[in-house]
């Protein structure tokens, strides 16, 4: 974990107190238009019930904050300590997560109230004068409930898609249509530069970002958007999904194990058309929007029948950092992809934050010198550096603020319910 600041007397952190507010109503908010049966079920096993989610990141300020702050704090049910326990193998028992959603019980209504009773003992905490090493863990939990955040949006779509009736999470649809500017190359010369962030350096990352260090990176050039659909489609209409040459062995095998021929989401329409499930309903493919919900599977071979690569991360980061973080975020209220609109500035790539997460060609390895924290909070993100690929930038779907040049999302090859984009890259 990152630590915020060193040697600081303990004192009332009236905005760590507001941060937390702000953070739990926010998720709140995000459950609120679903029924108590949406927000039990779950649709696969890589995903989870919103209830579930809504006890998890209350589970986090229990264990980790109140548990070892407060004397004689009384939990509401012992038993939520293994029911909502995700990977954390020193707190204890696990539920199994692929069931998750067979627990009717507690049911929508007691988990809120679970909410309720660590949040009184939050506030009361937090009134008081607070420690540097208290301050990180509360933030580090705030910064956990917005990925969670994230993952209420990716795991309520994925669970709408399968309904025959296509219920939409939200009516409202605030796009309009874009003709987005053509693609272009942007060089960068590379060198032996800088990358992540040093410990104390006053602001918030997660212990995977650091420890900040110097690797060379050839001179390279980076697409100046992301690939949209309307590139994709033409991948698609020039046999891409049968075309194994274009593959890697196991994407290969995923493809054929998944039956893929387009992106998740999308369906053939009469004509030769595409229409993709939303947030909002069934709604025609925008050829200009950029394309999601691709593994990096699909993204890997889409770059190579493109006759370019995927950037590294260290290329991403790169070009990301001398930029604002500006984007379409979930607080848009789009909650969908949308297409560049205008021209950006000459020299500076468009859409590096928001609308989607950009799959690298790396793998999601610990940076030179990462060590893990100690205790159960060290398996927050080191026991995942194996079989997982590194994603950058954030999405429609990500909390406004949550992301930075830095962050390093990741996850397994195949996934593809994530908003999960392609950004081409190639050798200068």
């Amino acid at each position: 974990m990152k630590s915020l600041s060193t040697l600081a007397a303990p004192r009332r952190d009236a905005a760590l107190d507001a941060a937390y507010g702000k953070v739990r109503a926010a998720t709140e908010a995000l459950a609120a238009p679903l029924s108590a049966e949406d927000a039990a079920l779950q649709s696969m096993a890589d995903a989870s019930p919103v209830k579930w989610h809504l006890a998890h990141t209350t589970w986090f300020f229990e264990t980790f904050v109140l548990a070892p702050h407060v004397p004689r704090y009384a939990p509401l049910d012992p038993a939520y300590r293994m029911l909502f326990n995700s990977y954390y193998v020193a707190v204890g028992d696990r539920y199994p997560r692929p069931h998750r959603g067979l627990l009717s019980r507690p049911s929508l209504d007691e988990v809120r109230a679970y909410r309720r009773h660590v949040d009184a003992a939050m506030t009361a905490l937090l009134a008081a004068p607070v420690d540097a090493a208290l301050r990180d863990v509360v933030t580090l939990g705030l910064n956990h409930e917005e990925q969670h955040q994230e993952l209420i949006l990716t795991d309520v779509k994925h669970l709408l898609a399968q309904n025959p009736l296509q219920p939409a999470y939200t009516p409202a649809w605030p796009l309009s249509p874009v003709t987005p500017a053509a693609a272009t190359w942007i060089a960068y010369p590379g060198g032996l530069r800088d990358f992540g962030v040093d410990p104390g350096g006053g602001a918030f990352a997660f212990d995977n970002e650091g420890p900040r260090h110097r690797a060379y990176v050839a001179p390279f050039a980076l697409a100046s958007r992301p690939v949209t659909n309307g590139e994709f489609q033409r991948f698609i209409d020039d046999d891409g999904y049968r075309r194994a040459e274009l593959w890697l062995s196991a994407g290969f095998d995923a493809l054929v194990a998944g039956q893929w021929q387009a992106p998740l989401y999308w369906s053939a329409r009469g004509g030769g058309g595409w229409s993709t499930f939303t947030l909002h309903g069934e709604m025609p493919v925008d050829p200009h929007a950029p394309v999601t919900h691709v593994s990096f599977y699909e993204a890997d071979a889409y770059a190579r029948w493109a006759g370019a690569r995927l950037p590294t991360e260290y290329e991403w980061e790169l070009a990301a950092a001398p930029l604002p973080v500006r984007g379409n975020f979930a607080d848009s209220g789009a909650l969908h992809p949308l297409a560049l609109a205008g021209v950006p500035r000459h020299g500076e790539p468009a859409q590096m934050f928001g609308d989607v997460w950009e799959w690298t060609g790396s793998a999601y390895l610990p940076y030179p010198g990462y060590h893990a924290a100690d205790g159960a909070i060290g398996e927050y993100n080191g026991k995942f550096m194996s079989g997982q690929m590194v994603l950058r930038g954030g999405s429609c779907a990500t909390p406004r603020g949550h992301v930075r040049a830095t962050y390093r999302n990741f996850f397994p090859p195949d996934a593809r319910w994530q908003f999960s984009g392609i950004r081409l890259a190639r050798d200068a």
